[in-house]
């Protein structure tokens, strides 16, 4: 809803960018020149699918070619969408350190009024959005009392997320906010042809049968914002069609990762509120309380394959998950001739977001290199999916496919949520209820001619299935 009814109406003026993408899986591609081989370990690209992310292909390679060489005076017009929260605020630090090459046209936050202000009246958007109406309210009282010389336009809800990712005059939309939320306004960006640096990860978890369809119908680049699917996406830079044979996603193995199935387990059954605690801390990363106990559930990682499906392209069959508890090798891709390429850096979530929006360009940034001697060890292990079996239950949704990607996130997101709130709900409920409401939905699964209806549909009633259903007692995976 708009604050102002005089407000200047924007109009939408779709840009000239472009992008390159299969129209069909990528069993064999052939150009004028070449034949590629097929992509995957078993040579047949069997299960494997057209990438949302610029990769894989020959127009893709020839894309970032040309990208690259035009060097790096180039500048982007940004819209952040969840500009408050911690994508938002470390996007914000970059465009600090490169304010030659990014320009902030929208901003779009919760209700964090007194921090919007400040990026308001620094940045100075066109569009400043609020999730409520009494925060849009308070957000242009707080500018105007503050004498701000360059009002935006405010708005709030739903239709100003939209209008954000919209404003006509940005190129690239930062998706940094949480949740199905995501979904509409990166859709309406996409028609737009805005490229998409992705950090939202229910746009192709949950939407990823609306999703590619139309990035390959606009032609817009999707750049993956985290740091495992980042890594990925930048291992495959100049790795040719048909030369992915296998991706490796990374996991830290969260807070839990020191301690047996049967540790863990009886820890469970003894000590509930010590587990509590725990489980809400990361070893590693400076995280929001969600994707921390997604962490210490591994279910993060369960989503991350689910993304890395749609983003590049690979079947289930060949995407594997290691844990690595340093986190210096965010992950890695294996090309035909078995070698294993691999991203590093100290966890810093700033280093995937700025390549998401300078691709394919290097910028000189003033973060402190890694030293791998300062380092000296690095250790992996296989996860043990008895002790995670949200690992299991995305492997088995992502091959269900259709909507039940989208039951498997909104009823993870509702009973974390029952979590984090101490409701009494065990640790060891959330994949229970998880699969509960996966098992549930069979019955009205749909796999064919998917729409955001049908995906917005099936999120409410997988978050309604998981607030109503029972577990008489905890329950212990074996």
């Amino acid at each position: 809803m708009r604050i102002n009814p005089t407000a200047t109406l924007l109009l939408l003026v779709p840009l000239t960018t472009t992008s390159f993408h299969l129209s069909s899986p990528p069993h064999k591609v052939t150009t004028s020149l070449n034949t590629f081989q097929p992509p995957g370990s078993q040579g047949t690209g069997e299960g494997w699918i057209s990438p949302a992310s610029p990769v894989n292909t020959a127009a893709s390679l020839q894309k970032t070619l040309s990208e690259s060489l035009l060097g790096s005076t180039f500048q982007k017009r940004l819209s952040l969408l969840g500009s408050t929260g911690s994508i938002g605020t470390q996007t914000l630090e970059i465009v600090d350190a490169r304010p030659e090459n990014f320009v902030v046209d929208a901003l779009s936050a919760g209700v964090n009024t007194e921090l919007m202000m400040e990026q308001v009246l620094k940045y100075k958007p066109k569009i400043a959005t609020m999730q409520t109406a009494d925060a849009a309210e308070e957000l242009k009282k707080r500018l105007t009392d503050a004498g701000c010389e360059n009002m935006p336009e405010i708005m709030w809800g739903d239709e100003g997320i939209v209008a954000a990712a919209c404003v006509d005059t940005a190129d690239t939309v930062v998706t940094g906010i949480v949740g199905a939320a995501g979904l509409k306004p990166t859709i309406e960006a996409i028609k737009l042809k805005k490229d998409i640096a992705l950090a939202n990860k229910e746009t192709l978890i949950s939407g990823g049968p609306v999703i590619l369809p139309l990035v390959e119908e606009y032609g817009i680049n999707m750049l993956p914002a985290d740091s495992e699917h980042s890594a990925i996406f930048q291992c495959l830079q100049g790795v040719p069609p048909g030369g992915l044979r296998r991706v490796i996603l990374t996991a830290s193995g969260g807070a839990f990762r020191d301690l047996s199935k049967d540790e863990l387990f009886d820890m469970c059954k003894n000590d509930p509120r010590a587990i509590q605690a725990k489980a809400t801390t990361h070893p590693n990363w400076d995280m929001g309380a969600k994707i921390t106990l997604d962490s210490a559930t591994m279910m993060n990682k369960g989503l991350e394959v689910i993304e890395a499906h749609y983003l590049f392209g690979a079947s289930y069959d060949d995407i594997d998950i290691v844990i690595h508890p340093q986190s210096i090798i965010h992950s890695l891709v294996e090309t035909q001739d078995t070698s294993q390429i691999a991203q590093l850096g100290w966890p810093d979530m700033r280093l995937p977001l700025v390549y998401s929006i300078s691709w394919p360009h290097r910028l000189s940034l003033p973060y402190k290199p890694l030293d791998l001697a300062e380092l000296s060890t690095m250790t992996f292990k296989k996860p043990d999916v008895e002790k995670y079996p949200c690992i299991r239950l995305a492997y088995e949704a992502g091959r269900t496919g259709g909507t039940m990607t989208a039951v498997l996130n909104a009823a993870n997101e509702a009973v974390n949520e029952k979590f984090r709130d101490d409701v009494g709900l065990g640790f060891l409920d959330i994949p229970k209820l998880v699969e509960m409401a996966m098992e549930a939905h069979k019955d009205d699964l749909k796999t064919e001619g998917v729409t955001l209806d049908d995906i917005l549909s099936c999120d409410a009633w997988a978050r309604e299935f998981v607030n109503t259903a029972k577990i008489e007692e905890s329950q212990i995976f074996v």
